[in-house]
């Protein structure tokens, strides 16, 4: 007698994955596309002549930014085990330290092109609450994702990443948000909370990120060029860089009216004295990671969500050359700022038409091993 095939049981993962497929595999690294967007409308504000259409780029980074929400959140809801994963692998986690950027940047726009969109009255309230939600979330994956690595996390020897430093940079960029609300804040211990409280967390950022650095320059001297479509990572050791650049011009530009002069005074001195150098070093790193972009162009390095990496942390290098432009008056910083964000826009229009066409042939969407 014949048997029949009886049907497999369906496990609880086996199910979820049936339910919201196009959401399963949607990691966090998904709001670097925020990110890349609206630094195209915060640091075309900056520059030394009127730039276009910015008001309507950092709109679509509102709406990337609510759409990614509920999507993210379906994720959580349908594929919590998948979530769950993401949290406990050392190569997804530290993306977490995105969604705090993705708030952050938008919010940043809101303030600096976002008025021309929805007026002041409603401008205003919204960097608020994209502050609030950015910052907390950024301190907590400061840090729980260490914290991760260290007790939960099986991090192989030589696997250091650029991507660790996701976590720790998203409070520098609070420390950036942060100075464009102290106007709105009454003047007083109020003002000069928001400025110190800042400048802790541009500290906070900066320490942790001369701690990771060293050890990620160590694993590409030791073991060699990263994997090919790990190579864009190498760019986001610029956003440390460039976002504590402009941090520091964009505190000294409310100091004065925040704190005693003195410190304000040292303030101003300190935004040049501190950023001139860190943005030689900045150029140099990126003329090495270009290089080596290149070199993996050149061994068929295909497109992958790393490519935004070449967006983000370029942006901050261009707010960080144009806030040394304001304080030194020197007209290279201009030229320098121009020059970036060209190379940022080409980044920009490059990763979007990729990402857009992958998510229309469903292959960005798709499990690790079947795009």
């Amino acid at each position: 007698m014949a048997t029949v095939a009886q049907p497999r049981p369906r496990t609880r993962s086996t199910v979820a994955a049936r339910r919201r497929p196009a959401l399963r595999h949607l990691g966090p690294n998904w709001y670097a596309a925020v990110m890349g967007t609206a630094i195209i409308a915060n640091a075309g504000a900056g520059l030394p002549f009127h730039v276009p259409g910015l008001p309507v780029v950092w709109a679509l980074s509102l709406a990337m930014l609510v759409v990614l929400l509920v999507a993210r959140a379906g994720h959580w809801l349908h594929h919590r085990d998948q979530a769950r994963a993401h949290l406990l692998d050392p190569t997804v986690a530290p993306f977490y330290g995105c969604l705090s950027m993705a708030f952050l940047a938008v919010g940043i726009g809101s303030l600096s092109v976002g008025t021309d969109v929805i007026g002041e009255a409603a401008a205003v309230p919204l960097a608020w609450v994209l502050y609030g939600a950015g910052t907390l979330i950024g301190l907590v994956a400061a840090v729980a994702v260490p914290y991760l690595m260290v007790v939960r996390h099986d991090v192989a020897p030589g696997s250091a990443s650029p991507v660790w430093l996701l976590p720790v940079v998203a409070p520098m960029v609070s420390a950036t948000l942060g100075p464009l609300l102290v106007p709105h804040l009454p003047a007083g211990q109020a003002r000069e909370a928001m400025l110190l409280g800042s400048y802790a967390m541009f500290g906070m950022s900066l320490l942790a990120t001369l701690v990771i650095l060293p050890v990620v320059f160590s694993r590409l001297i030791h073991r060699g060029a990263l994997p090919l479509f790990l190579t864009p990572t190498l760019f986001l050791v610029l956003g440390p860089l460039g976002q504590s650049t402009t941090a520091v011009n964009k505190l000294a530009d409310v100091a004065g009216g925040s704190i005693g002069a003195t410190y304000a005074h040292g303030m101003a001195a300190f935004a040049v004295l501190y950023g001139v150098p860190v943005m030689g070093f900045a150029l140099m790193w990126l003329a090495l990671a270009v290089a080596m972009a290149v070199r993996a162009a050149r061994r068929g390095m295909g497109f992958a969500m790393t490519w935004w990496a070449f967006t983000f942390p370029v942006g901050t290098c261009v707010t960080g050359a144009e806030g040394l432009a304001r304080h030194t008056g020197l007209h290279a910083f201009d030229w320098l700022a121009v020059a970036l964000y060209a190379l940022l826009v080409a980044a920009w229009l490059v990763a979007g038409f990729h990402t857009v066409r992958g998510l229309v042939d469903g292959r960005l969407l798709a499990a690790p091993g079947k795009k």
